[in-house]
């Protein structure tokens, strides 16, 4: 009895019709490559220093540029040897009870006590928000930036074992219809979830999915072609 290989045999293992079927469903592995690289612009981190409310108000009352509201908020760090103003650390300063003139030369905050950021962070950025600026993942909190590229690669390892599994168990369309279903659901959550944490899981979600996609349409696609056209 004749198998699926001996007809390929017979029509060809690279022809005309395995051909234009190997370009669409590439065309489905596009958008992979957005959700990958997406973090370099989704994770951008800007010139960032402490946020004192206080001076915040008073820059604007005065006119002070953000570099003036900056020296006035941030001490000197040393940084491979380069003096810099620090981004996770601030003066000790209670300036609802200190006098400040809306001339900053004449305040000397050489000797000042300084402290950790108590009330946010403010960021030379006139861009478009990242998920750096939107949760202050900035200083102590740096490290959630790459945990939410962790999280993809962990979605992308589970999905490879399992999306594996249905392929086999239930076929490769219906495994492939099943992770365009998780991905429009989880990449609407994470669009208006309202923490980070829940993106963490939304994107680890994300992964398994469109990782056991790209694995399903992978090996339907190889089905139509015999083994010698990859070679």
């Amino acid at each position: 009895m004749a198998t699926f290989d001996d007809l390929l045999e017979e029509v060809g293992s690279f022809g005309r019709c395995q051909k234009r079927i190997f370009a669409m469903l590439c065309l489905l592995s596009v958008p992979f490559s957005g959700v990958y690289v997406g973090i370099v612009f989704q994770g951008f981190t800007p010139d960032h220093w402490c946020r004192d409310s206080v001076l915040v108000e008073r820059r604007q009352d005065c006119g002070w540029s953000l570099e003036e509201s900056r020296r006035l908020t941030a001490p000197l760090v040393n940084t491979s040897g380069v003096l810099q103003r620090s981004s996770c650390d601030q003066y000790e300063v209670d300036w609802n009870t200190t006098e400040l003139s809306c001339d900053p030369e004449k305040l000397d905050l050489s000797r000042v006590a300084v402290t950790t950021c108590k009330d946010g962070w403010e960021y030379n950025y006139e861009g478009r928000k990242s998920i750096v600026t939107e949760f202050n993942l900035v200083c102590s909190d740096g490290w959630l930036v790459d945990m939410y590229q962790s999280t993809l690669n962990v979605g992308f390892l589970v999905g490879s074992f399992a999306f594996g599994y249905f392929a086999d168990r239930f076929g490769r369309m219906k495994s492939f219809l099943l992770s365009n279903v998780i991905n429009v659901v989880a990449g609407i959550a994470m669009a208006v979830v309202p923490d980070f944490i829940s993106i963490l899981v939304l994107r680890t979600i994300y992964g398994f999915s469109i990782k056991g996609g790209w694995m399903a349409i992978y090996v339907l696609r190889n089905e139509f072609m015999l083994p010698k056209s990859f070679i």
